[in-house]
């Protein structure tokens, strides 16, 4: 069995893995993430662990995690199954590099454009050579809802929500059409532009938003909330044959 351990900038997900296929899903606390782990590795008799990490974890927590398994901690150093063409790899993001990983596995020989929709939002291309070409990043969903209120005087702090009209009618619903349109309108707009180069393009729409997103793109996309996860098994898999 494997186990997938993801650390977000917004919470730790956890996943075990028989082969391919996904057996359970967790959230973590963090503060108690080195206990929670140990319990799943006894309980599901784990042997191999990779851990994916965008924010901070201490040097101690990864040392007590690693002697619970073989763990792989992914780096841009770390062995991937595609061909790198970034610019400055030492800067690509893990989170980046699970997501192209994952692409390789489930859709070989395609040109997949990935939208990983969470605290920010990542673009990731690989072209149908398994070619990793880059991709851009900006602020996620909720992101955008934090920066009009820490950045003015007056807009208030309010929860994501679908708007009823994109002509916002009061202060609430216009903050909601300009976020929520305005985050539609981009992933279309890139979409359409990476398809008048690659007709034959694959769009995967994943991450926390997923779900608050999918049902407003009118754009063909694959939604799987969990392909990161899913990439990150496949890059554990990859350095463990290598």
């Amino acid at each position: 069995m494997n186990l997938i351990i993801d650390v977000g900038n917004t919470r730790v997900k956890a996943a075990v893995f028989k082969q391919d296929t996904l057996v359970e899903l967790f959230i973590l606390d963090t503060s108690r993430i080195v206990s929670e782990i140990k319990k799943i590795v006894k309980k599901r008799n784990i042997t191999s662990i990779i851990v994916s990490s965008v924010a901070k974890i201490s040097d101690y927590k990864l040392k007590r995690i690693s002697i619970l398994a073989d763990t792989l901690l992914v780096s841009s150093k770390t062995k991937v199954p595609f061909k790198n063409l970034y610019k400055t790899p030492q800067t690509l993001g893990v989170d980046r590099i699970a997501l192209a990983s994952g692409v390789i596995h489930k859709y070989r020989n395609k040109n997949v454009l990935v939208i990983d929709a969470g605290t920010c939002i990542t673009f990731d291309f690989v072209n149908n050579k398994k070619e990793y070409l880059g991709g851009a990043i900006s602020p996620g969903v909720e992101m955008r809802y934090k920066a009009l209120h820490n950045f003015t005087g007056k807009l208030p702090l309010i929860e994501k929500k679908i708007p009823d009209n994109f002509i916002g009618n009061s202060t609430n619903e216009s903050m909601n059409s300009g976020i929520v349109n305005g985050v539609i309108k981009e992933i279309e707009g890139v979409i359409s532009q990476y398809k008048e180069k690659y007709t034959d393009l694959t769009v995967v729409l994943t991450g926390g938003d997923t779900n608050f997103l999918a049902k407003q793109l009118k754009s063909s996309i694959f939604a799987n909330q969990n392909f990161l996860l899913e990439g990150l098994n496949t890059l554990l898999i990859y350095n463990k044959e290598e």
